[in-house]
């Protein structure tokens, strides 16, 4: 005779994430590195994704639920050809986009809805990377279902509109941040939000209507044993790194390549970019102010690749005009690598206000990043004091062991909630019979 679930006991997780691109971006390296931690802690995962996909750990299965891919790196924004169109979730997709929407959310929540209802028995509960298309309400009544809800969309819409040239710019970018509207009546609904940082939940209940009881804080995590101190690796004079996983706004990259501008009068110096050169409004400025030859992209590499270069740059930069959390901040933390950040959005939070962890400056003021990046070129004890208390704060306070521990503690809430121990007792029932 099968044994009752023990919601306290091993979990099989089904973990769904409509994007999870492997290198930069937050959602491919929270996937990666969460559902990983899970497994160690002894659960079992599979997660369903969307392109582009992400990289797991070989005890983390993939299944993939293809999409149309119509924001792919080698033709982004492409129309879709009419005999590509498979099913319904195929249309939709297409209808959306050609209607100015970012159609992936919406798609990927009916491929999802569609693969889990054929698989209903083999799952405890289902975790959601903010995907919060209108068919993870349908899940849920289905499976226990939890979101991680990383940060407000709305705040990416905010200053996309604040920096729009013209009002039809305007108008266009409030068509494609439509799906945001859909994301907050979702998020509204469900009983559990799990969000990285303090400062989310606060705009999250602004902006999205959230209640703050449905939210609950979980810190995302770094692995202090791969992103650590390379000894051996000389630090280049003038060398800065930064992540720059979108071209968008909400990234603050326009207002480093100024302050890079404004430096580059006065001494030597380079930037290395994690991320794809893409043509838009950053390629345009960076041939505008003749940085061309003083920049390098790096893109697909291993993390093991990032922490050397971490260990070649003399600075770490984090120029975002808002962040949820930032998990290059804490990354290039964790290295030793003195880091300048902003105060944009929760970064303040995780760098630390006291500026004994971080050479701080306003979010939005290049003469201010020139500043404290100037500071820090020209003053090598105190990068080697920032960069030796940055990593102390971070392996105090985040790790993924920690990040997947807390997030478990979320899972056991929700089974535990009226309503998902009814659909627990009906499926014991049901095998029992």
């Amino acid at each position: 005779m099968k044994e009752p679930f023990d919601i306290n006991g091993p979990l099989r997780i089904a973990y769904l994430t409509y994007r999870g691109k492997p290198h930069v971006g937050g959602q491919g390296v929270y996937t990666r590195h969460l559902t990983k931690a899970l497994v160690d802690l002894g659960h079992s995962v599979e997660v369903f994704g969307g392109q582009p996909y992400p990289v797991l750990d070989p005890r983390v299965p993939l299944h993939k639920l293809p999409s149309l891919d119509i924001f792919n790196d080698q033709y982004p924004g492409r129309v879709p050809a009419y005999w590509e169109l498979k099913n319904w979730p195929d249309v939709l997709e297409t209808l959306q986009y050609m209607a100015g929407t970012f159609s992936e959310p919406l798609a990927f929540s009916k491929r999802a809805k569609r693969a889990l209802a054929l698989r209903l028995d083999d799952f405890d509960l289902v975790h959601d990377n903010q995907c919060l298309g209108y068919d993870i309400l349908k899940i849920e009544k289905m499976i226990p279902t939890i979101v991680t809800l990383h940060h407000p969309i709305t705040k990416d819409r905010e200053l996309e509109m604040n920096h729009a040239p013209n009002w039809r710019k305007r108008r266009s970018i409030g068509r494609w941040y439509n799906f945001v509207k859909m994301q907050g009546k979702v998020a509204s609904k469900l009983p559990r939000i799990v969000v990285v940082s303090e400062n989310s939940i606060a705009d999250i209940n602004t902006d999205m209507g959230v209640s703050l009881d449905r939210m609950r804080l979980v810190p995302v995590g770094v692995d202090p044993d791969l992103f650590k101190p390379l000894a051996h690796i000389q630090r280049e004079p003038g060398r800065l790194i930064t992540t720059a996983s979108a071209d968008v706004a909400l990234k603050g990259l326009s207002y480093l390549l100024e302050a890079l501008a404004k430096l580059r009068t006065e001494r030597d110096v380079r930037l290395t970019i994690i991320g794809k050169a893409r043509q838009g409004a950053s390629a345009d400025l960076i041939t505008a102010l003749g940085l061309s030859d003083c920049i390098d992209f790096v893109s697909g590499v291993t993390d093991e690749r990032i922490v050397e270069l971490y260990a070649q740059a003399e600075l770490a930069v984090v120029p975002s005009l808002y962040e949820g959390f930032s998990l290059p901040a804490i990354e290039a933390m964790a290295t030793g690598t003195c880091l300048v950040a902003t105060d944009g959005g929760a970064l303040p939070e995780v760098t630390g206000a006291d500026n004994d962890t971080v050479l701080g400056c306003k979010a939005g003021d290049a003469d201010g990043l020139a500043a404290a990046i100037r500071r820090g070129l020209d003053d090598a004890e105190l990068r080697q004091r920032i960069g030796a208390a940055g990593r102390q704060r971070v392996t105090e306070r985040w790790s993924w062991k920690h990040c997947a521990a807390l997030t478990v503690d979320q899972y056991r809430e929700v089974l535990a909630m009226p309503h998902n121990q009814r659909k627990i007792a009906a499926r014991a029932q049901k095998q029992g019979n």
